[in-house]
């Protein structure tokens, strides 16, 4: 299930509930790459662009261990609280702000 959102700083994308333990959600933003939400078994939330930095995979469809992702085309490990791949890898998954406010989930868009 994917969300379109307007452009602006802290934006509201979704309900946390909508967003599964241990699984992702994709939010499409008009003018910058798609962006997967994740949430970990101990409740926090994570967002990052959905591209892995080896060669673009959709984290989002990864598998969701601890914080960190691992992404389904090459396995690259993706730390969920940086961006950053995990050694013996190298390279970043760009991080988007995330709060959580009334139960709900914004994304901070300014940078994109």
């Amino acid at each position: 299930m994917s969300t379109v959102i307007s452009s602006c700083n802290w934006v509201s994308v979704c309900h946390v509930d909508e967003v599964p333990i241990q699984g992702s959600r994709v939010v499409q933003h008009r003018s910058a790459p798609d962006i997967a939400v994740f949430k970990a078994v101990d409740g926090h939330v994570f967002a990052l662009v959905d591209r892995c930095p080896h060669r673009g995979g959709p984290l989002s469809s990864g598998l969701i261990h601890g914080h960190s992702v691992t992404c389904p085309l090459h396995s690259w490990n993706i730390d969920l609280e940086s961006g950053q791949a995990l050694a013996p890898d190298e390279g970043c998954a760009r991080k988007v702000p995330v709060k959580i406010e009334d139960d709900m989930v914004h994304l901070d868009l300014g940078g994109l």
